[in-house]
């Protein structure tokens, strides 16, 4: 088939390569068949492999939906009666987090830290230290919304020194920063599949601890559907998902991560980085301006003001852009007129020095004036 491909800079779903798309056509399967079933056993291995964890210790669960189903599920099913939750809120993520908790009445602290720069540990250590019945410390990897990069590592340590243990969103970090469970004091953490392994929409995972993940079958039961424990459970009985899984998603997943593991951890990485430095050259070269230092930013999204010009329009640029195969995609950051250009997917240096021509006839189209400010 010709598929035509686009060149998506927004941070998820990603650019896919064709055999993962061709992956979803296959024969009509019952989802309940051995054949199907056989297919998640290792998948779920191979997740975990992806954050260097012992399957003995840790394990994959699948859910079928968004990533924020998982942080839905995370924070529901893993808070015991009487422990209350700490999250660490610096971001559009973070705080969607303490909308979950918000909804299903958790006792929750959301601890406000600064949008534009690393959060301040010592403030996180006094409040563990001022609530000794938190059960666990919520933080996002990689806020997606402005590239911070948080200091997962010494969150998770300090949970650890108090008692607790850490849950961290890695959905836009996931098989594209290189992540090691033990070395990161990570308990708990999520991805879903169109974003770190470059497949399809409808599949996402929560990976952690299987001990925790039994002690939780005594914890309050707050949802149904959304339940950690439960599937779990039906997972190590049956090898199936407890509902109708995203079948022809699973498929695509199974064929990503065979490419994932191809191309291997440290060249994908690599890949990563190269994609942001030339991101990172047209902007200086363009003369936008981000919203964050480069030094606290993750290396995967780049959180840009509008420029200041009358003439400037997102959606027109926008427009002119895709029409030529290329996804740009509004920011996060309240009250700030932005866009982000994300390095995920797959795509390499020459896709961006490609974006780069296009997005400066763009501006010519516009009448923008470049270099910015100039």
């Amino acid at each position: 088939m010709d598929i035509k491909r686009n060149v998506l800079l927004n941070p998820g779903p990603s650019t896919t390569t064709d055999t993962v798309k061709m992956a979803q056509v296959v024969p009509d399967i019952c989802p309940r068949e051995k054949e199907f079933a056989g297919i998640m056993a290792p998948m779920r291995d191979d997740l975990v492999r992806i954050v260097h964890g012992d399957s003995k210790e840790y394990t994959a669960v699948l859910f079928c939906g968004s990533g924020t189903i998982c942080i839905d599920i995370a924070l529901n099913s893993l808070l015991d009666e009487g422990k209350k939750a700490l999250v660490i809120n610096n971001g559009a993520y973070s705080q969607r987090a303490c909308d979950v908790c918000s909804y299903y009445g958790l006792p929750f602290i959301g601890l406000k830290q600064p949008l534009y720069e690393k959060p301040d540990l010592g403030k996180i250590e006094e409040t563990l230290k001022e609530n000794p019945d938190i059960g666990y410390v919520y933080v996002t990897y990689h806020e997606t919304g402005t590239g911070l990069l948080n200091p997962v590592k010494e969150i998770g340590a300090l949970a650890h020194r108090y008692g607790a243990f850490l849950i961290t969103d890695t959905t836009s970090a996931y098989a594209m920063i290189p992540i090691n469970v033990y070395d990161q004091n990570i308990d708990f953490c999520m991805a879903s599949a169109q974003k770190g392994i470059m497949a399809m929409t409808g599949l996402s995972y929560i990976i952690g601890r299987r001990d925790i993940i039994e002690k939780s079958k005594d914890f309050p039961k707050r949802s149904y559907y959304c339940n950690l424990y439960m599937q779990y459970e039906y997972f190590e009985k049956t090898g199936e998902m407890h509902f109708t899984p995203p079948v022809q998603t699973i498929y695509a997943a199974r064929q990503a991560l065979i490419e994932y593991f191809e191309e291997g951890e440290e060249a994908k990485w690599a890949r990563h980085q190269r994609v942001m430095k030339a991101i990172r050259k047209g902007i200086d070269e363009i003369g936008l301006h981000e919203a964050l230092s480069r030094d606290v930013q993750s290396g995967l999204v780049a959180a840009i003001d509008y420029p200041d010009d009358p003439n400037w329009d997102f959606e027109k640029i926008h427009d002119y852009c895709y029409e030529r195969g290329f996804t740009i995609y509004p920011g996060k950051i309240d009250g700030r007129g932005g866009f982000r250009l994300c390095a995920l997917g797959a795509i390499d240096e020459k896709d961006i020095e490609d974006f780069w021509v296009v997005f400066r006839e763009a501006l010519k189209d516009a009448g923008v004036s470049t270099p910015i400010g100039k």
